[in-house]
């Protein structure tokens, strides 16, 4: 599986273009359609990926369902993930895990080094504390691609858990 990561719009968002076996899946895209739709030539664009509906998140989204003729966050049998839900950053955020490829995507949800803003609409550090838990439970070796920033490792991360939530 080889993935892209494509910077996109004035917040600098990561968007990212998953390729395999001449299929393409796009995770978040953001806004900049033209510069997201040059990484997919060559390949059949399959399915479309959200970690959460945020603005900054789905600049492009319209573009991609209606020439594609894709629904997001669809079933996509090009490829194997696991949809886990993450709410705390927004009620509706969720993680693609890989487990053959040993990544996730954690959109807004985790960063490196740090963990999605709360305060926004529908954020809950209740929610948040409870996705950590669940998340902490996955393997150590684990590359995250978040939202934006860098790509981390989940044993990395893991290590910060406990200065965001005492308990954790």
């Amino acid at each position: 599986m080889k993935i892209k990561q494509i910077v996109v719009g004035d917040l600098e968002e990561n968007c990212y273009v998953i390729q395999k076996n001449g299929y393409a899946i796009i995770i978040d895209p953001g806004e900049e359609a033209e510069k997201i739709e040059k990484e997919i030539e060559g390949c059949s664009l399959v399915g479309i990926l959200l970690t959460h509906h945020h603005f900054d998140h789905v600049g492009a989204l319209c573009y991609f369902e209606q020439k594609y003729h894709l629904k997001h966050n669809t079933k996509i049998e090009e490829f194997f993930y696991e949809v886990i839900l993450t709410p705390g950053h927004s009620k509706d955020s969720v993680t693609f895990y890989f487990p053959q490829d040993k990544v996730m995507f954690t959109g807004d949800f985790l960063f490196q080094k740090t963990i999605g803003r709360m305060d926004f609409e529908g954020g809950s550090p209740e929610d948040m504390f409870h996705s950590l838990q669940k998340i902490k439970k996955y393997p150590d070796e684990i590359t995250i691609y978040p939202g934006h920033g860098p790509k981390s490792n989940l044993g990395q991360e893991k290590k910060y858990f406990p200065f965001y939530f005492p308990n954790l």
